[in-house]
């Protein structure tokens, strides 16, 4: 019984496309791994994540369990960060917390990178229009964040898809902000000028040319926006205009326990620990990501 052995045989040119792209890979991991910021905030990050999702799993508490009997009781025990004002179990509402808050945190970041990026780059290439849209998001970033926030909710209603309205509303001027002033000096460059006189629709020039090159800063303003959302989030919970009871946040909870702060100090120092560890490590995350992606960074062997 014979087998047949087939060698495939590469060209020089799709051996030097092999190396370069191993190349590539390798560069990009000693970035990485020399990046204390990213590598540190991404741990952090990935560990809140972890124990937000995997955690309530072995933890085996109900969020929205009532228990008058135990209520304010001190950590220890069964319930391992205390009970709150209604015996629920402090650690698994924190957990629970974690993930509606994670959840609004994301969905701002995502839906204000992407309404940030269409009112920034139109408003840089079409003059005409960008002076309206310029005017309408100087006079929403004349508010403070929180105020915006608070009088949006007011006209909509307390509600977790309101919150997450809100605070897109809060923050695409924001992004629109740092997109326009990136697509501007793209819009200067030689290979767009090119495509102009190339004949090459607007579309094309936008989405296919100029949108790449606008992806390193977006990336980076939606990692700080995502940490500043956690905030607004909390504060307007704290102030009762955010996430309605019994659904738990990290701010309704510290509004709970703003009331038995010197006989239940744990229902504030905790969560108020979790909404610091998140926001540091998406912080950290954000400051890694734009050292990552300067392309003045060189990274020797």
């Amino acid at each position: 019984m014979t087998s047949t052995v087939t060698k495939t045989t590469e060209t020089p040119a799709q051996l030097i496309r092999r190396a370069l792209r191993h190349e590539r890979r390798n560069l990009l991991f000693r970035r990485i791994s020399r990046n204390q910021l990213l590598v540190s905030g991404g741990v952090i990050f990935a560990f809140m994540l972890l124990a937000a999702l995997v955690v309530p799993i072995f933890l085996g508490q109900d969020p929205y369990s009532v228990d008058p009997a135990n209520r304010l009781q001190t950590p220890g025990g069964i319930h391992i960060l205390g009970t709150d004002t209604f015996g629920r179990d402090l650690l698994s509402r924190i957990l629970a917390g974690g993930r509606s808050s994670l959840l609004i945190g994301c969905l701002v970041a995502v839906f204000s990178s992407a309404l940030g990026l269409v009112l920034g780059l139109y408003s840089a290439f079409y003059r005409r229009t960008g002076a309206i849209l310029m005017r309408i998001v100087d006079g929403l970033m004349a508010f403070p964040a929180i105020l915006l926030a608070i009088a949006i909710m007011a006209a909509l209603g307390a509600k977790t898809s309101n919150v997450i309205v809100a605070l897109t509303v809060v923050f695409t001027p924001h992004v629109a902000r740092v997109v326009r002033a990136a697509a501007l000096v793209v819009k200067t460059q030689t290979y767009v000028e090119a495509l102009n006189a190339l004949g090459a629709g607007p579309t094309r020039i936008l989405w296919l040319t100029v949108v790449p090159n606008l992806m390193s800063p977006l990336v980076v303003q939606a990692t700080f926006i995502f940490a500043d959302s956690l905030i607004v989030e909390a504060a307007l919970s704290f102030v009762g205009a955010g996430v309605p009871a019994p659904a738990p946040s990290w701010g309704n909870i510290l509004y709970e326990g703003k009331t038995v702060i010197y006989n239940g100090w744990w229902m504030t120092v905790f969560p108020g620990l979790a909404i610091m560890l998140t926001v540091l490590s998406i912080n950290l995350l954000g400051d890694g990501l734009r050292d990552l992606l300067d392309p003045r960074q060189v990274v020797t062997r």
